[in-house]
């Protein structure tokens, strides 16, 4: 370990928030007895509230988004922060910031591609300078397709192109502060698309090998049994980076990323519902309806949560072998993200990791070690078949 010491190992910021108060919960009752952490937001009475709910003795900080100076307090006196305060493309980078300059490692759970690629043409730079790791969408988006793809990429053989395509199924009940992060991603999609833009012309180009997202068509499946739509989320994006930066995913790397629906009228449904809500978020009356349907702070109820599930399968494609796995949990959106979130910080702060800095992906500063602390916490990675076709 060479971090410079610090007051605290973990340091959870908007501890009061939904998200973050499970978060927290599951700190407390996994981290190793030695951890030294902290609660941190702009509610010391909530803080305090939270802290003797969970019954542990734990430091309360005070921060904001709007006190720099309390954000680089924070920052300096943590080895891992973890953040759940979102939108984070409103909210988000004054901690980002503070993070990149002290060298500290940041984990959050944003779903949100212009804020990624905001952060890495802002500061990717002074954090690969200082040494700190910033490792975003650390939750449902993108754990379990990042990974997903990394433990699907080690079945197949070495050095041959492979083709990879996820698909995703899910139930759950979504909180406010979510759909609040994704009716702001519709407002804005303008600016993530000249973002992103600026993002492909600043960062380097790759050497002789050759990695893409491909969008993939609606419709049956077969391979799949599912109908299947597109999905224009950041998985695609952070699958992307983690093969661009690993030559284990081949010379050749393509990825396609779906929802997987049982029926024609269900995946109808979804995208007239998708299309509806995009085109209300652009009027600023229709947008304040929406937000008011799901306000930020409300969230599925525990016996909610209880009947929630995921299941990400990926078949996988190199010369003659093809291989089907899975990774799959519970209550997608809040117990399960609480729980990456939380062991993504664990990892960071005390498993053995190769030396990495920058803005950075789950797969790349992480990778394997992750992958067998979540799989050990009940969130499953295995082979479903492996078949030679040709």
């Amino acid at each position: 370990m060479t971090t410079p010491q610090r007051d605290f190992d973990i340091v959870v910021f908007g501890a009061t928030g939904f998200t973050g108060a499970l978060t927290a919960e599951y700190l407390a009752a996994h981290a190793p007895v030695r951890m030294r952490w902290a609660l941190a937001g702009r509610n010391r009475g909530k803080l305090e509230a939270l802290r003797d709910r969970l019954g542990v003795d734990v430091t309360i900080l005070d921060a904001d988004v709007t006190d720099a100076g309390s954000l680089r307090r924070l920052a300096e006196a943590s080895r891992v922060v973890v953040t759940t305060v979102g939108p984070y493309v409103r909210y988000g980078e004054p901690l980002v910031a503070a993070c990149a300059a002290a060298g500290t490692d940041y984990v959050d759970l944003t779903g949100e591609p212009e804020f990624i690629d905001l952060m890495y043409l802002r500061y990717h730079a002074t954090a690969e300078r200082t040494g700190a790791r910033l490792v975003h969408a650390c939750g449902f988006d993108s754990i379990p397709h990042d990974l997903g793809a990394l433990f699907t990429v080690g079945q197949l053989p070495p050095g041959r192109p492979i083709r990879l395509r996820g698909y995703v199924s899910a139930g759950g009940v979504i909180s406010g502060g979510t759909f609040e992060s994704a009716v702001t991603a519709f407002t804005r999609f303008r600016q993530a698309a000249a973002v992103h833009r600026e993002r492909r012309q600043a960062q380097p180009r790759g050497g002789e090998r050759r990695v893409r997202a491909v969008p993939g068509r609606p419709g049956y499946d077969r391979d799949a049994g599912a109908w299947v739509l597109p999905l224009p989320t950041v998985d695609p994006q952070i699958v992307v980076r983690s093969a661009q930066a690993l030559d284990r995913y081949g010379p050749d790397f393509s990825y396609s990323h779906f929802m997987a629906l049982k029926s024609p009228l269900t995946a109808a449904a979804v995208s007239a519902a998708v299309a509806g809500t995009f085109a209300l978020a652009q009027l600023p009356p229709a947008r304040k309806l929406l937000l008011r349907i799901r306000p930020a702070g409300v969230g599925p109820t525990p016996a909610q949560r209880e009947k929630g599930w995921f299941r990400v399968r990926f078949i996988g494609e190199s010369g003659d072998q093809q291989i089907v796995t899975e990774v799959a949990g519970g209550d997608p959106g809040y117990g399960e993200t609480a729980k990456m979130l939380a062991e993504s910080a664990l990892c960071l702060a005390y498993d053995p990791l190769p030396p990495t800095a920058g803005q950075v992906t789950t797969a790349v500063a992480m990778g394997d070690a992750l992958r067998v602390r979540l799989d050990g916490a009940g969130i499953s990675f295995r082979v479903v078949a492996d078949d030679v076709t040709g």
